[in-house]
């Protein structure tokens, strides 16, 4: 699926009955239909299976609270640089002011920014993580973002802590003009001692995971991982096709396509993300734990 089809089919869904985010705590409706299959369910089935459709599973989009008690053991998350917000440093304006977009975004989610960062376990190995979330602002990479990514990495390679990063993005915060493009650069500067300290890092693109998160901080990991059906990329499929001259395969850019190619390591459900990556963990107990 294209980025453009990608946007249109998330357009629709507003105007559709069927539940975008569901909150584990409030819900909206009783009954569910899949935006992939059409099956229907009842919404505690679908809440059961972490948002995974039952049928097809196809992986409903979720919310970074909602992957912290996914992911990690109970009560064991502790967030960090909570009080980090974005401000308005260009004093930019379109069809609002990005001042107003910005309070609007976070009454709406409760969030900050579009990252949530923090120390958690997984089955009592801690974990540095950090989860971009969409809901805010298409979990565009502004300052703030990098900024609370660039403290996590430094924060786990004094701490000697393996390192996981959820992405979850539409790419660079175009209001925040080159103080987000530099984001990619610093970020990807803290990672490089992260890994110059010999400590794993792995991360996880679910969808969509595109623009300048994709060009920086999501391929850097020394394990890449991508949830089944998400949409990567850096451009537009139809900027690609205007730029090349030729047309793409109907599955370019999604992460299927991606592993065949060798652009990504391993596809894991969402479901089963927890065992995976506690796995995982265990190859690097020795020199972590």
């Amino acid at each position: 699926m294209s980025l453009s089809q990608w946007l249109k089919q998330k357009r629709n869904l507003l105007n559709d009955s069927n539940i975008k985010y569901l909150d584990l705590h409030s819900h909206t409706d009783l009954w569910v239909k899949c935006n992939q299959c059409d099956f229907l369910m009842y919404y505690k089935i679908l809440e059961s299976n972490l948002k995974v459709c039952p049928k097809c599973s196809y992986h409903f989009p979720t919310s970074s609270q909602d992957r912290i008690f996914y992911m990690f053991d109970q009560d064991s998350w502790s967030p960090i640089d909570t009080h980090l917000s974005s401000t308005d440093p260009l004093g930019f304006s379109d069809r609002k002011l990005y001042s107003k977009r910005l309070s609007e975004m976070k009454l709406k989610t409760g969030l900050s920014d579009a990252v949530q960062t923090g120390i958690g376990s997984i089955n009592n190995m801690k974990v540095a993580c950090g989860i971009m979330d969409f809901r805010f602002m298409g979990g565009s990479m502004g300052s703030v973002v990098g900024e609370k990514l660039t403290r996590l990495i430094e924060y786990s390679t004094v701490s000697k802590l393996p390192l996981v990063i959820l992405c979850a993005s539409g790419g660079a915060r175009m209001q925040e003009g080159m103080l987000s493009l530099m984001q990619m650069a610093k970020v990807s500067s803290a990672l490089y001692k992260h890994s110059e300290a010999s400590l794993p890092y792995f991360t996880v693109l679910t969808s969509p995971t595109t623009g300048g998160v994709t060009a920086s901080f999501a391929m850097l990991g020394d394990l890449i991982i991508a949830e089944p059906g998400a949409l990567i990329a850096f451009a537009g499929r139809r900027v690609i096709e205007q730029t090349i001259k030729e047309d793409l395969p109907n599955n370019f850019q999604t992460s299927e396509y991606l592993f065949k190619h060798g652009f990504i390591d391993l596809i894991i459900s969402r479901t089963q993300l927890r065992s995976k990556l506690s796995q995982l963990l265990l190859v690097y107990s020795d020199s972590l734990y």
